[in-house]
């Protein structure tokens, strides 16, 4: 079973994951330039749908604009820890500082006895990276659970492909993505969410409850009830070319 072609429309709403989605995994996220093919294929769908776009990514807003240099899109970031709405107004849900200084300092300390893993400091967020070292998996999972108990259920965290990250507990990209559809120009809207990886599926939560599109990349159980195969498979899609979404048959959350 196939859905019905969705084309960039004032109907829609988009709502687009970054990495694994719009961008090709790297070896570490400084790694990720977008060509310019995307960043026109965002700018187009910008356009065409009234300024109806947000990008919704574990990145921070900052590293959303070194990516997407020419204009300041709406977006979430640190999934959604900090959001951009498209009259350009930014908040911020920032947790306690001191306990996230004392996992900075436990982290550095552990990324500077295994050099392979890589520290991301996003500023509200920590993300301990292990797609160079895939062997320390389970201890970089270790290590950040560990972490996360002793500051406590005002920080938890979120597993990503082949990272782990600590966040201020409270928020997470479906409650940025309903954010948006209350704001022009999303609101009455159908919203449409493109993602690939576990934390998108409060996303999909979401938008299944608005009576919109999830659309998960790639393999794996998921909200979503749509699902496109890879990344060219969704710029592909955005663009109004094959191939159409499937219906997604895999084990629901």
């Amino acid at each position: 079973m196939t859905a019905p072609i969705i084309h960039a429309t004032e109907e829609c709403a988009y709502f687009l994951d970054l990495d694994g989605t719009l961008l090709h995994l790297e070896e570490t996220p400084s790694l990720v330039v977008p060509s310019r093919a995307v960043s026109t294929l965002v700018e187009t769908l910008y356009r065409s749908s009234d300024g109806a776009v947000a990008l919704i990514t574990g990145r921070a807003l900052a590293d959303v604009d070194r990516l997407f240099p020419d204009r300041r899109l709406p977006a979430a970031g640190q999934h959604g820890l900090e959001r951009r709405a498209a009259n350009g107004v930014v908040s911020r849900h920032a947790g306690p500082v001191r306990p996230l200084n004392q996992a900075r300092r436990m982290l550095a300390d552990i990324v500077a006895r295994h050099p392979r893993l890589l520290l991301e400091d996003k500023g509200l967020s920590l993300a301990l990276h292990y797609r160079r070292a895939p062997r320390l998996a389970s201890f970089a999972t270790r290590a950040m659970h560990s972490i996360q108990s002793a500051l406590g259920d005002q920080y938890c965290l979120h597993r990503g492909k082949r990272v782990v990250e600590l966040v201020p507990a409270g928020r997470n990209k479906g409650l940025a993505i309903a954010a948006f559809m209350r704001e022009a120009p999303f609101r009455d809207r159908v919203p449409v969410f493109i993602g690939d990886d576990v934390t998108d599926e409060h996303g999909f939560a979401v938008v299944e409850r608005l009576h919109g599109y999830g659309v998960k990349v790639g393999p794996g159980p998921t909200m979503a009830k749509w699902r496109l195969s890879d990344v060219r498979a969704v710029r592909a899609w955005l663009e109004g070319r094959r191939p159409m979404l499937q219906r997604s048959t895999s084990p629901r959350f």
